[in-house]
């Protein structure tokens, strides 16, 4: 089970912290992701991070201003939001995948999906 919290309004060049918490002791076992979803749009890749951390992917529209991490011990996977835009408004969704390799930016490579945090983001 996963669950995303940390979002809310912020103005635009703000910053956010989101945060997934994952229950169960094969955290570690899984390749975690940040996905978005706007109103009316499709479900968009934002960021992806391998088991142990040491390979990590983004979207070409987040790059330079989001980070994503993770802590193994804690069951936990970040993604820090700086420099917010108001394009950036989404409800955001961490995703946990155990049949792929390395971080992978396609939905349905993905098992696990939490339950969504909304980021609104005001010019």
């Amino acid at each position: 089970q996963l669950q995303a919290s940390g979002g809310g309004l912020v103005q635009a060049g703000g910053s956010l912290r989101l945060s997934c918490a994952a229950s169960g002791r094969t955290f570690s076992s899984y390749i975690m992701a940040w996905f978005r979803q706007a109103p009316g749009k499709e479900r968009e890749f934002v960021a992806a991070i391998s088991r142990s951390g040491g390979s990590i992917i983004y979207s070409d529209s987040v790059k330079g201003r989001f980070t994503i991490s993770r802590d193994n011990a804690k069951n936990t996977v970040l993604l820090q939001m700086n420099s917010l835009k108001p394009e950036d408004t989404a409800v955001y969704y961490c995703a946990a995948g155990s049949r792929i390799i390395t971080p992978n930016p396609a939905p349905h490579a993905y098992d696990y999906w939490g339950q969504g945090t909304q980021v609104t983001v005001s010019s």
